[in-house]
């Protein structure tokens, strides 16, 4: 507790503590009787009110940016890059458009969501490529060196190939 009247100016203060233990009922903040429900929707909504506050959820579209990396990972399938990039553009328009409405904090966050999904779908169509069916033997490549890496005991290069020719069977 801060002592009184150690402020400059002579101006009082005063350090409150957490409630004491028997303010708060026994298993934590989810209430058991259905009757208490209603306070602590009501809890959850001043929270929500306080993070929403002015300028305070610019830290959490990253968040939800991140979220929507995480949704592609969890995808059963390789999404539709169109798909993707046209409903991420649709849905930061519309969060443009909305921006002196009430939904525009909730439009934002769909919007970093979908955005994320989409650039983590186009980054994967971007660096896709062409994956051997089976192994190929005495195979002649031809193309242009793209990096070498000079190493102790052998060198390792990326070769951009632009034919690739098989005596055993086509390509």
């Amino acid at each position: 507790m801060a002592e009184l009247g150690s402020t400059p100016g002579g101006r009082r203060g005063y350090a409150g503590t957490w409630p004491p233990r028997g303010a708060v009922p026994a298993g934590g903040y989810v209430p058991s009787r259905p009757a208490l429900w209603t306070p602590f929707v009501e809890t959850l909504r001043q929270w929500v009110r306080a993070e929403a506050g002015a300028g305070r959820l610019l830290p959490w579209v990253p968040v939800a940016f991140g979220t929507g990396i995480a949704f592609y990972f969890a995808a059963d399938h390789e999404p539709v890059l169109a798909v993707a990039a046209s409903a991420a553009i649709t849905l930061c328009a519309t969060a443009l458009l909305l921006r002196r409405h009430k939904m525009f904090p909730a439009v934002v966050m769909v919007a970093a969501l979908a955005a994320g999904f989409a650039v983590a779908t186009w980054k994967t169509a971007r660096i896709g490529h062409g994956v051997l069916a089976r192994p190929m033997f005495s195979v002649a490549l031809t193309g242009f060196v793209e990096t070498r890496d000079i190493r102790e005991r052998t060198d390792r290069f990326v070769l951009r190939v632009v034919t690739m020719e098989s005596v055993r069977g086509t390509t």
